[in-house]
């Protein structure tokens, strides 16, 4: 890639804050970005498996929980399997999808794509916030043919306002599971290392978690792990607004989680990858 591609070759046109004024640092940033966000969707388009295989998996996980365990968990449930699976899957889909920033930097540090970052008059953020931004487009392309399938088994929002903005809450939630994908492929350097790490820590949230089965038909010590981990509680909340159900104190504590892990594993992937940088 050169220069060219993602920013002017003088490293005089790089605005700084206290020259250029906040507003036009901010937009500088915010180009970069975009630049960068737009470098990793072409990688998706011009290897198109990647998003074949990334919407093809859940989808199976949909019909096959629906048609092989869907008539025994109903009786847990209380109703309609797919009413209950369907949000769940969504938060299942996007969560796994943010693992693809762990093994994207890892390639990255790996192909030595980061020393060629450094060496280029750009925003030293836009290289996590264009990944990020990035891997959650790519959740949200298949999270929604995924609903497309949904649609197909029976699934249907009961009130398109709520509907939409449960599928908000669960691109926000994914987002933020990108900076804990990033911090973790910042670590791990080795591409195949990547892809165990990458998903490994995601496996006892998802199954651990109301997205399958209520938590109430779990044993007590994991009831009590279940019901307060960010996943069960993301997943309950956009159960009810995709079913109707406004509950503002789930919003609020689905938020909460939200914004935290932003806060808390942002600052540690930018300085994981200063370190990285530096090296």
């Amino acid at each position: 890639m050169s220069q060219q591609t993602l920013n002017p070759t003088s490293a005089a046109l790089v605005p700084k804050a206290g020259e250029a004024g906040l507003l036009k640092h901010l937009w500088w940033n915010f180009t970069d970005t975009y630049v960068v966000m737009k470098r990793n969707l072409m990688y998706f388009v011009r290897e198109p498996q990647l998003l074949i295989f990334a919407t093809v998996q859940p989808i199976m996980f949909l019909v096959l929980f629906t048609y092989v365990f869907g008539g025994v968990i109903s009786f847990s449930t209380g109703g309609d399997y797919i009413t209950y699976l369907m949000p769940g899957i969504v938060i299942q889909s996007i969560i796994f999808a943010s693992s693809n920033t762990t093994v994207g930097l890892s390639l990255d540090l790996s192909r030595g794509m980061i020393d060629r970052f450094r060496s280029l008059p750009m925003s030293r953020a836009a290289v996590l916030a264009g990944r990020t931004a990035a891997d959650t487009v790519r959740g949200f392309f298949t999270i929604s043919i995924m609903l497309m399938a949904g649609y197909v088994i029976g699934f249907r929002f009961a009130d398109w306002g709520t509907g939409l903005a449960g599928l908000l809450l669960a691109v926000a939630f994914g987002y933020a599971f990108t900076w804990i994908s990033a911090t973790i492929g910042l670590l791990v350097k080795d591409p195949e290392a990547a892809q165990v790490a990458g998903f490994i820590w995601l496996f006892p949230l998802t199954f651990a978690s109301s997205i399958f089965v209520p938590t109430r038909t779990m044993p007590d010590w994991l009831r009590a792990f279940a019901e307060n981990q960010p996943v069960s509680v993301v997943a309950s909340t956009v159960r009810d607004l995709m079913t109707g159900t406004v509950n503002a104190d789930e919003i609020t504590t689905s938020l909460a989680w939200i914004i935290g892990i932003v806060v808390v594993f942002m600052p540690l992937a930018v300085r994981q990858y200063a370190k990285v940088a530096s090296r």
